[in-house]
């Protein structure tokens, strides 16, 4: 772990002004992925200025019913707060689906949204592997290594890394708006526009500008988003990340499915809006055989490398069985 310096900021121009002077910088919220990824070396910032002190911790109701989550809000706050259970039972269902109590506790929203893959390459302490994200233009070890946890949609010759949040996923079902703070003014991100497609630059995750601050999240009042649920599969019970995971949200009227909004996890470079099984959706009668088309069309894309096809199966078994439940709730 390479040496650095420390500050902290009480608000955010503090923080940008702090940025500015110090380029090589990188906030510090919880820390609990950014912590360990100076640990291995994965990243080597020359100075980490702390936000936490920064009023951003609250869960605060819309004009409109929607509710604005602060970015330095814990994983456990946003988990348990009744609102959240109510209104977006999804995301409080992911929230608990991911870490552990003691890594919730210290974890908060702009930290998940800002969460780095897992791949082992990407992450090897030593940088002794190939990989496009940490090294650019050095290649994908991955791709020809064992890749038994990466990326069946999303992939391109560049990178096959896996996105490891729950809580993306379900702020993806859910429209979230990502709220920043930056040289520019404010800026109000919707979550499907925040995250980039691997491409030709995977090193390149996200839209924000260099210094710019995630200051909160919104969540439109949206009454159906009620009727929702996070299913999950991976390795062992608890403190694992997904090998699949489905955030799914109907609005069902007589039996008709109005609307939804679908994610994906575990299985795809970003948190993955799941189009094509919502327009399979749309308009029709929920049922088995119509949840298994919605799955089969939403992962006829998908590529497999030499360990992980077993996931495009298990991905839609467990969007089926999402549908299903979701579609069976009161």
């Amino acid at each position: 772990m390479n040496a650095f310096t420390y500050s902290s900021a009480s608000n955010p121009d503090q923080a940008i002004a702090e940025f500015a002077a110090h380029p090589n910088s990188i906030y510090l919220g919880g820390g609990t992925n950014l912590i360990d990824n100076i640990k291995l070396n994965v990243i080597q910032p020359a100075r980490l200025i702390a936000v936490r002190k920064i009023v951003l911790n609250q869960i605060t109701p819309t004009p409109d019913g929607g509710l604005r989550i602060g970015a330095a809000v814990t994983n456990t706050d946003l988990a348990y707060d009744d609102r959240v259970r109510k209104s977006y039972p999804v995301l409080s269902e992911a929230i608990l689906a991911g870490a552990s109590p003691q890594l919730r506790n210290s974890a908060t929203t702009a930290g998940n949204i800002l969460q780095q893959t897992r791949c082992y390459y990407f992450r090897d302490s030593e940088g002794a592997f190939r990989c496009n994200k940490r090294n650019p233009g050095s290649g994908c070890a991955a791709i020809d290594g064992y890749n038994r946890i990466h990326a069946v949609l999303g992939t391109s010759a560049k990178c096959i890394a896996t996105h490891p949040s729950d809580m993306d996923v379900a702020l993806m079902a859910l429209d979230a708006v990502i709220l920043t703070h930056g040289t520019a003014g404010d800026r109000s991100i919707p979550i499907d526009d925040f995250y980039i497609a691997y491409g030709e630059d995977p090193a390149r995750e996200n839209v924000l500008h260099p210094g710019e601050l995630i200051t909160g999240v919104l969540l439109p009042a949206t009454k159906w988003f009620a009727r929702s649920n996070y299913m999950k599969a991976r390795d062992r019970a608890s403190y694992e990340f997904a090998l699949a995971s489905a955030a799914v949200v109907l609005e069902i009227d007589g039996g008709t499915i109005r609307d939804c909004r679908i994610a994906l996890g575990g299985i795809a470079t970003k948190p993955w809006r799941a189009l094509a099984a919502e327009r399979k959706l749309k308009g029709q009668k929920a049922t088995d055989d119509l949840f298994k088309s919605a799955a089969d069309a939403e992962l006829q894309t998908a590529v497999a490398q030499k360990y992980n096809g077993f996931k495009i199966e298990m991905a839609k078994r467990l969007l089926a069985a999402t549908l299903k439940k979701v579609a069976a709730m009161a």
